[in-house]
């Protein structure tokens, strides 16, 4: 019997490993709903849109929503460049492998650094903020050590999850984004339809929030809006050994991200906007925390309640998808030999697991929550480091993959831009140079600590990953590859064709 040719793109995700100098090592149970369902639970337009609406309008007023869409095309050309790439490494630990094959191994080095240290202060803050919601729910007042508490809880409730494996990751992932689904879209809609007091001529309607001044100078300020809330897509790739045919699959669940979320967002903050009572007391700042009075004066009180039910659902989610990104991360970095402790946080457990790096991704936030209920005033400066330096990771694998293609290299994932590939790189390079500078622009309140938080932050990180790289050189001690993405371009598409000629025969 005669067996048809398998297509060149048809490499198994064996094959594809080992052509990367890797063994499968993992359970392939994630599927592309799994998948993107880790990926939009990190984004959480939810936690998203509840954490940053009320400043986004004191700062912007009602056109801040331009934002989400603004912000949404960029991040939407970085995952157009991501799913190149991972598409050619299906490697986990998504930003790490990504900088080091592009690049070389102490670049890696310091990308991965600075994007590790950024999402365990993202787990940090999100478990942080989760636990005003689980008080709130119980009708317990969050005082300081109730926060700390109900943190620390979240914290262990998903380390418990992750413990279990993959599939009950993809499960609990899977409730979270019907959870947003229902949080974002749902009330939003509800809010749009049957709770409008606005006009919808208000998202140009800047209120007053210029002053004396220039609107533009406003609206660059209400950039927050939308910059704080597009990432988490990268994660759909950190756990890519764990995804079946992850080269179609992890592309096509980050663009899913940012499009739902975006779409998600955009209802969620609008109905907030059109359904709210008393929208100038909002701008003006005299209302700190809106929403839960729009919800009760919308839903009812028992709706209200519902909606608590259905947001601690999506924060235990997004710290569940948080630590197993991490974790990965961590993981692929070990397995390099690239990190303090790499033996043991490269371990794998029988049920198919990095419980180790699990461990460290659940016990670091641990620690800096313990530190914020002591100390309170180290939260904005470490809050604010972290956002920008997961959008500088980003920026270095997105570098990285413009300096290949400028040395001739042709992506040979199942992903593929084609001709457009050179011209999307080079736009999401200048959109996230453009996020960089907003977010790290100083600001003018006269307070140093309070204006430079973002530069004292990154400054930290920096200057401790620069001193380890270059005292305890661990590029040195690693013999994984790195800087290979031509001749890895060539081995993928010659084992295609070896194995397109092994399927002809009878």
């Amino acid at each position: 019997m005669s067996v048809e040719p398998a297509k060149p793109t048809d490499l198994g995700d064996r094959d594809h490993l080992e052509v990367l100098g890797y063994q499968d090592s993992f359970n392939r149970s994630m599927s592309l709903w799994a998948n993107f369902a880790l990926g939009f639970t990190y984004l959480s337009p939810l936690v998203g849109v509840y954490s940053l609406f009320a400043v986004a309008l004191t700062i912007g007023g009602p056109p801040s929503i331009w934002w989400i869409v603004i912000v949404g095309a960029g991040q939407l050309l970085v995952s157009l460049v991501f799913g190149e790439v991972v598409s050619q490494y299906p490697i986990h630990g998504g930003i790490y492998p990504w900088a080091r094959r592009l690049w070389g191994r102490r670049y890696a080095w310091m990308a991965a650094w600075v994007y590790i240290w950024a999402m365990i202060v993202t787990i940090t803050a999100v478990a942080g903020y989760g636990s005003g919601f689980v008080a709130s729910l119980f009708g317990i007042s969050a005082t300081p050590e109730v926060v700390l508490g109900f943190s620390l809880g979240l914290l262990l409730l998903a380390l418990i999850f992750n413990f279990t494996g993959t599939k009950t990751l993809a499960r609990v992932a899977k409730i979270g984004l019907a959870a947003e689904l229902i949080g974002v879209i749902g009330v939003g809609l509800y809010l749009l339809i049957f709770q409008r007091k606005q006009e919808f001529s208000v998202f140009f309607d800047t209120m007053g929030v210029e002053g004396d001044g220039s609107y533009v100078t406003a609206f660059i300020g209400a950039a927050i809006a939308g910059l704080f809330l597009f990432y988490g897509f990268e994660a759909c790739g950190d756990v890519a050994e764990e995804v079946e045919n992850p080269g179609r699959r992890i592309p096509k669940a980050m663009i899913l991200t940012i499009l739902v979320g975006g779409v998600s967002a955009l209802f969620s903050f609008g109905g907030y906007v059109l359904a709210a009572p008393d929208l100038a007391s909002i701008v003006s700042g005299e209302d700190a925390d809106p929403i839960p009075g729009i919800l009760e004066a919308t839903l009812g009180t028992v709706g209200a309640k519902i909606f608590l039910v259905v947001a601690v659902l999506a924060f235990i989610s997004c710290v569940l998808s948080l630590q197993a990104a991490a974790s990965r991360l961590l993981y692929s970095f070990a397995r390099d030999g690239m990190i303090p402790g790499h033996r043991w946080l490269s371990k794998v457990s029988p049920n198919k697991v990095p419980r180790n790096a699990l461990i460290v991704a659940c016990t670091v936030p641990a620690i800096i929550t313990v530190l914020i209920y002591f100390e309170p005033g180290i939260t904005l400066p470490v809050t604010a480091f972290a956002v920008l330096g997961i959008y500088i990771a980003f920026q270095m694998v997105v570098l990285g993959a413009l300096r290949q293609r400028l040395r001739g290299w042709k992506p040979a994932g199942t992903f593929s831009l084609g001709a457009w590939g050179f011209v999307i790189n080079v736009l999401a390079l200048a959109y996230g140079v453009f996020a960089i500078w907003l977010m790290a622009t100083p600001g003018s309140s006269g307070d140093f600590v309070v204006d430079y938080a973002v530069w004292i932050g990154l400054g930290v990180v920096l200057v401790t990953g620069l001193a380890y790289l270059f005292i305890a050189r661990p590029d040195r001690k690693s013999d994984a590859p790195a800087g290979d993405a031509i001749e890895v371009a060539e081995r993928l598409r010659a084992r295609r064709v070896e194995t397109s000629g092994m399927a002809k025969v009878d």
